[in-house]
Parts: C-alpha cells; sequence; structure tokens
C-alpha cells in the first residue's frame, strides 16, 4: 500500500510550532514590517551624532536594538511559515519580503559601526566605564577594535548591507529547488510504495527493507543529479557572494574572513581535517561491522544508515520527550521542566512531516519568541535523537535570551553544537545505562553511530570540499557540476576504502551530496564546527552525566553566556578548551571504543544468513 503525507491544513495543531505567539496572524506580520519600515527614518537621524556622548550612544543602542528585536520576530515568522509549506507562494513571498526589509534595516545602521570606530577606543573604553547605561559593552567595544581594519567606511557599509538581498539570491533559488522544483519518484519495498519527499528520506534510508532503502535512495540522489547544473550555478553564485566579502573587507581569504570575526584559529579548523584523515581507518572498521550487522555480503552507499537493531519498537513523541527528560536530569530541575513545557505544552515544536515541508531541522526563534524548532518526527530512536539534538540547541537560546541583553543574545555555531549534542550524549548514556537487552543496546549505538556518521564523516567531508571549491575560485577557476560531483565522489570514496562497493551509477550518486545540502554550504566555512560540537560535548558529558556539581554549575553558566564571549573562551567556561586538538582527538577515541562496543554485540548474536 502506498503510503502519502499529509496536506499541511490536515496536520493536527497540537504538533505544529505555535507561530500564533510571534504574531497572531498575517495582519500581525504586516503591521510589525510596517513598524521596522517606519523607524528606519530615525535610525538614519543618529548619524554623525553618535560621538556627542555616552547618552546619545546609549539611545542609538536602545533605538537599534529595538528594531532589530522586532526585525527578528518578523524574520521568524515568515521563516516559520515558508519552512513548513514551501509550496505556500504567500508564505514564500512573505520570506522574500523579509529578506529584504532585513537588507533595508542593515543598510540604515551601517553608519553605526565606522562612526563608534572613529570615536576612537580610550573614549569607547571610558564611556563604558563611566556609563551605567554603557557598562554590558566591554566585549562589544573590545570585538570592534579586534575587527576595526575589515570594516569600511560608512558608505561602502551601507552598499555591503544592500548588496545582502541579492546577493543572497543563490541560496533561496537552491531552496527553490530542493524543496518547491524537484520531484522524487516513490520508493518501492516490501509493502509497496512510499513518498519520497524532504520529510521522509531520513527515515526511508534507515529502513530494515533493503530494496525500499535502494530506490529511495536512487530517487532522492538522481532528482538532485537533473537538477545539478542549475545547482552548480547557484552554488557557484553561493561560493563568489563569499569571496566578495572577504574581499571587501580585506580578509586574505574566504576561510579567514569566516574563523577571524569569532577569533577562531585556522588552526581548530585544520585541527578538525587532520584528525578526521588520521581516523580514517576507524571508519573502514566501521563499514566491516556494519556490513556483518546487517549480514550482507558486500555494502553499498544506501545501506550505511540502515537500522542495526532487530528491534522494530517505536519511539513515539511524548516517549522521545520523557526519554530525553531523563537524560539531562543531572542539569537540574528547572532545565527539565522549562524543556518539557516547551515540548508538550508551549509548542516549541513543528513535529511531524507534511506535504512541502522542507528537508532537515533546526531551532530558530529570537529574543521575545519561544526557541522553536523544526523537524519531520518519524517514530523512531533516530528522531529522537534529533530532537535532543534540537532541544539541546533550544535550551540554549532560552538560558542566553533570559540571561543577556538583546546585543549578545545570539551566539555562533561554534558554542551551539556543543549544547545540541550535550543533549544527545546525555540521553544515550541514560539510555544505555538503563537498558541492557542486546538489540536495544544495539539499536541505541546505532543512533550514536548515526551521530558520528553526520558529524565525524558527511560534515568533515563537506569541510574539506568546501575549502578546495572557494580556493578554486580565489584563484580564479570556474565550478561545474561534473568538477563537484567528481571532487565529492574522491573525497567520500576515501572515507569508504575498499568496504563499500560503489559502481559507476552509484559514484555519481554519491558525488551529487553536495547538492543534497541546502543551506549548509550556502553559509561561509559553517559545516565544520559540527565537528567541534560533537567533540567539546563528549568531552564534558561523563562529568555532567555524573552529577559532578561544578561540571554542571560551569556548563549551565556557558549556556547562559551567549555572545558576551568570543567562543573559545565561552567553551572555557564550560570546562573545554577547543584550541587544543585534544577534545576532537578524544572524540574519535570515544568513537572507536563503540565501534568496539559494537562488534561485541554484533559478534555475540546468532549468524545471519547472508542475501
Amino acid at each position: 500500500m502506498s503510503k502519502s503525507l499529509p496536506n499541511r491544513a490536515e496536520v493536527d495543531a497540537r504538533f505544529t510550532w505555535n507561530s500564533a505567539s510571534v504574531f497572531p496572524d498575517g495582519a500581525g506580520w504586516e503591521a510589525a514590517v510596517s513598524s521596522v519600515l517606519a523607524r528606519l527614518p530615525d535610525l538614519a537621524e543618529f548619524e554623525g551624532h553618535l560621538g556627542e556622548s555616552p547618552d546619545m550612544l546609549a539611545d542609538w543602542f536602545d533605538a537599534a536594538d529595538s528594531a532589530q528585536l522586532l526585525m527578528g520576530k518578523v524574520v521568524v515568522y515568515a521563516t516559520m511559515s515558508y519552512s513548513v509549506d514551501a509550496t505556500d507562494q504567500t508564505a514564500a513571498a512573505r520570506a522574500d519580503r523579509a529578506r529584504t526589509i532585513y537588507a533595508q534595516l542593515g543598510a540604515a545602521m551601517a553608519f553605526a559601526v565606522p562612526e563608534m570606530i572613529a570615536i576612537e577606543f580610550p573614549k569607547l573604553r571610558e564611556w563604558v566605564a563611566t556609563s551605567p547605561r554603557l557598562k554590558h559593552l566591554g566585549h562589544f567595544v573590545d570585538r570592534l577594535e579586534k575587527l576595526q581594519n575589515h570594516v569600511r567606511s560608512p558608505e561602502v557599509e551601507e552598499l555591503l548591507s544592500q548588496a545582502s538581498d541579492p546577493l543572497a539570491t543563490a541560496l533561496s533559488v537552491h531552496s527553490v529547488l530542493a524543496n518547491t522544483d524537484l520531484r522524487f519518484a516513490p520508493a518501492s519495498g516490501a509493502e509497496g510504495e512510499e513518498e519520497v519527499a524532504q520529510g521522509t528520506i531520513g527515515a526511508l534510508l534507515t529502513s530494515p527493507d533493503r530494496d525500499l532503502r535502494r530506490s529511495a535512495f536512487e530517487s532522492y540522489a538522481d532528482a538532485h543529479l537533473e537538477m545539478r547544473h542549475a545547482m552548480a550555478a547557484n552554488l557557484a553564485a553561493g561560493v563568489k557572494r563569499d569571496v566578495f566579502y572577504a574581499r571587501a573587507r580585506a580578509y586574505k581569504s574566504s576561510l579567514e574572513a569566516a574563523l577571524e570575526p569569532n577569533h577562531i584559529p585556522a588552526a581548530v579548523y585544520h585541527n578538525v581535517i587532520r584528525a578526521f584523515r588520521d581516523n580514517l581507518g576507524t571508519w573502514h572498521r566501521y563499514w566491516r561491522v556494519r556490513r556483518q550487522a546487517l549480514g550482507l555480503s558486500a555494502l553499498e552507499p544506501f545501506d550505511l544508515q540502515a537500522r542495526l537493531g532487530s528491534s522494530k519498537r517505536k519511539v513515539l513523541y511524548e516517549e522521545a520527550v520523557d526519554w530525553i527528560s531523563e537524560g539531562v536530569k543531572s542539569l537540574g530541575e528547572e532545565y527539565v521542566e522549562v524543556l518539557r513545557k516547551g515540548s508538550l505544552e508551549e509548542r516549541w515544536v513543528d513535529v511531524y512531516p507534511n506535504k512541502g515541508k522542507r528537508m532537515g531541522a533546526f531551532s530558530t526563534g529570537t529574543s521575545g519568541t519561544y526557541p522553536f524548532i523544526f523537524m519531520s518526527y518519524n517514530d523512531d530512536i533516530y528522531s529522537m535523537s534529533t530532537l535532543a539534538h534540537e532541544l539541546g540547541h533550544s535550551m540554549h537560546s532560552y538560558y542566553t535570551r533570559k540571561t543577556q541583553p538583546y546585543v549578545y543574545s545570539s551566539y555562533g555555531l561554534f558554542q551551539a553544537e556543543v549544547a545540541s549534542n550535550m543533549h544527545q550524549a546525555l540521553t544515550r548514556r541514560y539510555l544505555l545505562a538503563t537498558n541492557t537487552d542486546p538489540e536495544f543496546q544495539i539499536a541505541v549505538i546505532d543512533e550514536a553511530m548515526a551521530n558520528f556518521y553526520r558529524y565525524f564523516f558527511i560534515m568533515p567531508t563537506l569541510a574539506r570540499f568546501e575549502l578546495q571549491i572557494h580556493e578554486r575560485v580565489e584563484k580564479g577557476i570556474a565550478l561545474t557540476a561534473d568538477d563537484l560531483n567528481h571532487l565529492m565522489a574522491d573525497l567520500i570514496s576515501e572515507v569508504y576504502g575498499s568496504e563499500v562497493e560503489v559502481g559507476d551509477r552509484n559514484r555519481e550518486r554519491i558525488g551529487s551530496t553536495w547538492a543534497q545540502f541546502h543551506t549548509h554550504l550556502y553559509s561561509n566555512f559553517y559545516v565544520f564546527q559540527y565537528a567541534t560540537g560533537i567533540a567539546g560535548a563528549n568531552h564534558l558529558a561523563e562529568k555532567v552525566a555524573a552529577g559532578d556539581a561544578g561540571a554542571v554549575r560551569n556548563y549551565l553558566a556557558f549556556l547562559k553566556t551567549g555572545g558576551s564571549m568570543y567562543p573559545l573562551e565561552g567553551l572555557k567556561v564550560a570546562g573545554v578548551d577547543m584550541a587544543s586538538p585534544e577534545p576532537v582527538a578524544s572524540a574519535f577515541a570515544a568513537f572507536a571504543r563503540m565501534v568496539e562496543r559494537l562488534e561485541e554485540l554484533v559478534a555475540a548474536r546468532p549468524a545471519l544468513k547472508k542475501p
């Protein structure tokens, strides 16, 4: 029997996120848009006056923060409606308008940073030290001083802000192609056909039905291959945007432009790549035990995410919340209470897949909204893990926004991925400690390996790919679909080694992996931070899980730092030094121990008949 997804209007409202808590309806959103636009002339009146007095500068921050806070709600609401149904043209138009207005607001504020630099830093520090209204801006001023050589004149800054809207077109076009225009053939398995969509592909690739996951893999990859030339042109435009901004701000490279504003040394990036390549043998070992666990004579690309556990036990959404709550119990009663209320009562989460819902999962929101979660829950342990991950982000945002003023209410991915992976690590530890059934243990380890697969295989591979394509564009070399596919296939094949059989047609399909990541490669050197995040979380999880009072206190303090510290300094508050290669190496060691434990469990199983 064919299984299809419901239309958005058919989804039970209990399992949709509470967009009405941001604005009651579209009219409320329009009123907010009008309010933002009406504030632009008021912001412009500050130009040329920021250096007059501490109170004038404080007035500027009050006005700018208020406008940006409202703009944040405008963007969040537009994102929410478009993400859940990319075929909704009203929602698509709203998302496009939000991007345009965001650029207009940025242009209206563009004079401020150059003007603050012109005040000169000794005077700015004096004002921060003596004015109660500016006392929280010490880190802001320090960050500004370190970046001053990359700040342009007010006129150029305004132009760069205006350019942000058209330069974002590559990402928006890719999103339309991927979430609206791609057409996937249905997957076929023992129980008939199932719909392939952005919201279902993850579940299909974990299916125990090999024919189903093979046909889902082929359908998904082939649809992207049909669009590869358009997607390659879009990605080339996105990389050229990165190179343009790097040169406009006098950085030596796109990598430097991505890392230096957060004061992350390039060595951190290269540590991840080096550790990844040094541990390829562990991946090869894992492929061997995976093949044995599945009872296959040969492992193929569509087998790499198939469930290893024999149990077909469903994990309903409410049960997943229970498991996660128990897993993070060491973080305190208040923490768990906030998490449960958000998940079960306040409707932070848009839970289930529907027609038109875009792929992936993310946490969103801004000051003044809930820390919302977008996902497509599929009643399995993998979806439970995704929920745990996104709740880690949302709890991080909850504590940051509750603690910090608006100027520090956001933080970078470098910090964010530690919080999300911490949730997964703690929940996993709880499950392994409380259920010793071998098949359940295999299922939990399989979920852990799926996490490592994404963060310690796919993301470092995309990071290597990203560095090479940026370096090519910086040298004036064109990017074509064939070049991108060959490069991606070569990088993935290196991790497969001789343990995964590919073949010519599947080589093309794995080569399209770059096209299947619809936002990540349009965010300048974003993906390597997934690996640093899982490394930092694994480094911290043991002490936190044990209820070490100091470790718990330090971790919660880290969640509250938000953007008030540089990322490496904030993580030191939690108790991990990510400037050192040790956390990444330690995480790979934990990965190797997980593979070893899986080998033991699989070896103790009755022999499987090989197909």
